[in-house]
């Protein structure tokens, strides 16, 4: 009887946010923790995406029916009825908003709205569908995260949390394209247009290499500004240039793309968990310069 209800919130994509709240959170409270701000913030923001997860699953269950790897969803197979898991994702919703809002900041929850906003508005509702550039789009929801547990300390929208949105933003687009390679029959099937599937694979290759290079630059940017100290750039580095190497082995004479792909895709999820774990513990006390910075 559970199993439906867990099963619609896409737990995997939960835990992957819970390890990017928390890498923004400790980063931001430097060592100075407090406990019960932070499992609120991450039970908080974990609902969110929860209910923004279950809201996805029945606004695609038509696209869903077509592709391979989502057929089986609870709301394709009529295991949990449509119905039932929008209320039960709205009642996510408003327990996770009433977290953030009662024990975090405005900040803090109105970027949670703002990314849920992005993600079952635009995206989900109108650009999945629409567009090329619905990753482009999709990507600020899933960058949301890392922000959130940040501003959920700092109570403000500073130079480290910008470059915690763009840093995570800029990952999601070679993680995404790399999912739509070797994915490539589904999306076809489901007509979702992703770049791959609507200007060719090549161009989505050469995007992936650019987005990867742009990423290795702005992760470099929170230790070159005093956000976090020399382990977590000798981190950032290895794995933003092992996965910058793994981009550009797509180019070799020879080279099978999904099983590429694939690799580029695992990467990714590498790179961003040590670089959300590392930021967490080697974090340092920012430039008052930097701090003062509002955007």
């Amino acid at each position: 009887m559970i199993r439906p209800y867990l099963k619609v919130t896409k737990p995997g994509i939960i835990m992957g946010n819970l390890i990017s709240v928390a890498g923004g959170f400790f980063m931001a409270a430097r060592g100075d923790i407090d406990w019960s701000l932070m499992w609120a913030t991450v039970i908080g923001l974990s609902l969110v995406v929860a209910s923004g997860c279950a809201i996805n699953n029945c606004i695609d269950r038509d696209i869903d029916a077509r592709m391979c790897r989502t057929r089986n969803r609870v709301t394709v197979t009529g295991e949990l009825p449509a119905r039932t898991a929008l209320v039960y994702g709205l009642v996510l919703g408003v327990f996770g908003f009433g977290l953030l809002a009662h024990y975090t900041n405005a900040v803090a929850t109105g970027f949670a709205a703002f990314g849920y906003g992005v993600y079952v508005g635009f995206y989900s509702l109108w650009l999945k569908r629409a567009s090329v550039y619905g990753t482009l789009v999709g990507s600020l929801s899933g960058a949301v995260p890392p922000v959130v547990g940040y501003c959920a300390v700092t109570g403000q929208f500073d130079a480290g949390a910008a470059i915690l949105l763009l840093m995570f933003s800029l990952w999601q687009m070679p993680h995404s394209y790399a999912i739509a390679i070797f994915r490539y029959e589904d999306y076809a099937a489901a007509n979702i247009p992703v770049l791959p599937v609507a200007e060719g694979v090549a161009k989505a290759k050469r995007q992936i290499v650019l987005y990867i290079a742009l990423f290795c630059v702005v992760t470099a940017l929170l230790p070159l500004s005093g956000y976090t100290g020399l382990t977590f750039m000798t981190v950032a580095c290895a794995t933003s240039l092992w996965w910058l190497v793994m981009a550009f082995n797509g180019y070799r004479r020879g080279a099978e793309e999904l099983g590429w792909a694939r690799r580029v895709f695992v990467l990714s999820i590498i790179t961003i968990t040590a670089i959300s774990v590392t930021m967490a513990f080697d974090f340092r006390s920012a430039p008052e310069a930097w701090l003062a910075m509002n955007f």
